[in-house]
């Protein structure tokens, strides 16, 4: 796989015009863009919009309907590749390099955007009107980027990108909200994949469920799996294995049966401490305080 480091390497071996910025480009992608069929890394972040012709795009690991444009994002280092796609004559991608953003507020936050972390198969698939504003704040930051090459410019044109990473936050819990409503709810079928690996037997021989496995199970990444959930039930995939262990210990214990460190090993806690804590996180009480109440 090719990793490029910096822009002008990335540019010159996809035979592109030199970036006018050595740390900022951007390009038009047209039914003959070349990146259509590549698995490469770079040390940027990119911000991809692509209306697709033909070809096979995938979202949340299904077919999706290709009307309307899509928007990915990747964050350096993080594999890009799509194959086998013509795409229509209006796209773009923006390509920043992470030192681009020294020093500025955009630095310090843009890693908050979870989506960075989702699959490319996880894309942001715009409405009519969406589409309409993310063009416009395309434009704007084409017209920065040829036009006025000053000391203002990196100013405006991070201005808009950070539009584009709220705007885009705003289009993604809608797509939640819409993803719902086609396919049901994600909350029930994580909790269906957390029943069976604890009904499997799968603590005692893995310890914990983790997001990273669960997800998997669902075909989602883990970020996008926990802000899916969050946008449906308030709470992230991890706070809901939480509350699911949990409810399982209350269980045991009202049963009776079995002593707290029993039931911290038999849920695949690691040890008895970790376990209480947890649970009295949760319950506000502590194993045996929560046990004796029942009891009396």
């Amino acid at each position: 796989m090719k990793h490029f480091k910096n822009l002008t390497e990335l540019h010159l071996h996809n035979h592109w015009d030199a970036p006018q910025h050595p740390l900022f480009s951007m390009l038009g992608c047209l039914s003959t863009c070349t990146m259509g069929n590549q698995e490469f890394t770079t040390d940027c972040y990119v911000i991809a919009f692509k209306k697709i012709k033909s070809g096979i795009f995938m979202y949340g690991r299904m077919p999706y309907d290709h009307d309307n444009g899509s928007m990915f994002f990747a964050k350096p280092r993080q594999i890009i590749e799509m194959k086998d796609l013509q795409f229509e004559e209006r796209g773009f991608m923006f390509f920043i390099h992470e030192d681009y953003l020294n020093g500025h507020q955009l630095h310090k936050i843009i890693d908050h955007y979870g989506y960075f972390d989702y699959e490319v198969t996880e894309a942001l698939h715009l409405s009519p009107k969406e589409e309409l504003i993310i063009l416009d704040i395309h434009d704007k930051i084409e017209n920065e980027y040829q036009n006025n090459p000053d000391e203002y410019s990196r100013e405006i044109i991070l201005s808009h990108i950070s539009s584009i990473l709220t705007y885009a936050q705003r289009f993604y819990k809608r797509q939640f909200i819409d993803r719902t409503q086609i396919v049901g709810k994600t909350a029930s079928k994580f909790n269906d994949a957390l029943r069976k690996y604890i009904h499997d037997g799968q603590l005692k021989e893995h310890g914990l469920p983790n997001v990273t496995h669960l997800a998997e199970q669902l075909f989602l990444s883990p970020r996008y799996l926990s802000d899916l959930l969050k946008q449906e039930t308030g709470k992230t995939a991890l706070e809901l294995i939480h509350v699911y262990l949990i409810s399982e210990a209350k269980n045991l214990l009202r049963i009776g049966e079995k002593g707290v460190s029993e039931i911290a090993y038999e849920l695949g806690f690691e040890n008895t401490s970790y376990f209480s804590r947890l649970f009295k996180k949760q319950t506000g009480m502590k194993p045996l305080e929560f046990r004796n109440m029942r009891l009396n």
